[in-house]
């Protein structure tokens, strides 16, 4: 499992997005945002096109996701993911991230204006 910060999700995202009128290259594919908190987490704060996945529902939704995708995985603050990264990679996925420090690092370095619970 890789680990992310903030900043570097940023950046992978920003340089992940198609420039008009130039084709995005196969190397600049945007990663799937797995959020794994409970709903009423997400609700209170989450990063634009995260999908929610509670980890307690995981195992039962594994068809979900693409095996062969870059996935980093969200939290609060960082726990709950690593738990869930070390799970996905037992279960034959490629290419696991960490967000370090989860949905609060991204409010204190890339989206101050963020809700922070």
């Amino acid at each position: 499992m890789h680990h992310l910060s903030a900043v570097e999700l940023a950046e992978w995202l920003a340089a992940s997005e198609p420039s008009p009128g130039i084709a995005t290259s196969p190397d600049r594919q945007e990663p799937m945002l797995l959020d794994v908190r409970e709903p009423w987490e997400y609700a209170l704060c989450h990063i634009a096109g995260s999908l929610l996945m509670p980890m307690r529902t995981l195992p039962t939704r594994l068809n979900e996701l693409d095996a062969a995708a870059d996935i980093v995985v969200i939290c609060h603050h960082g726990v709950r993911s690593l738990q869930v990264g070390a799970f996905l990679e037992r279960q034959g996925f490629r290419a696991i991230y960490n967000l370090s420090g989860g949905v609060d690092a991204w409010a204190d370095d890339v989206e101050p204006a963020m809700h922070k619970y």
